[in-house]
């Protein structure tokens, strides 16, 4: 079976364990960067149809990816969603925006 998508780290050593043959190779830059966006994408519309928190952990783990990718640390990314948070809020009060004069 074809896969060409970004897996974890330790898929190989469980593939190993199993006997599964396999074929991988480690991505370039440009191509990580291409294949975690698509990883993103696969696990948002995974959580989308289960909605379980395993799948949110998933979005996580490419959100932290992502982040060490453009050279910024989860520390670094949970200051600017605090800052952010500070300057906009949150989501807590469940405020839908019905309509607006622009």
């Amino acid at each position: 079976m074809k896969y060409d998508k970004l897996i974890r780290d330790l898929i190989p050593a469980r593939m190993d364990s199993k006997g599964v043959k396999y074929k991988l190779h480690a991505a370039t830059d440009s191509e990580y960067l291409v294949k975690l966006r698509e990883k993103l994408q696969e696990e948002v519309a995974e959580y989308l149809k289960d909605l379980n928190t395993e799948e949110l952990a998933d979005i996580m783990e490419v959100v932290r990816a992502l982040g060490q990718a453009h050279g910024t640390s989860p520390e670094e990314l949970e200051a600017i969603r605090q800052r952010k948070s500070k300057e906009r809020g949150t989501f807590a009060k469940r405020l839908i925006l019905e309509e607006s004069e622009d």
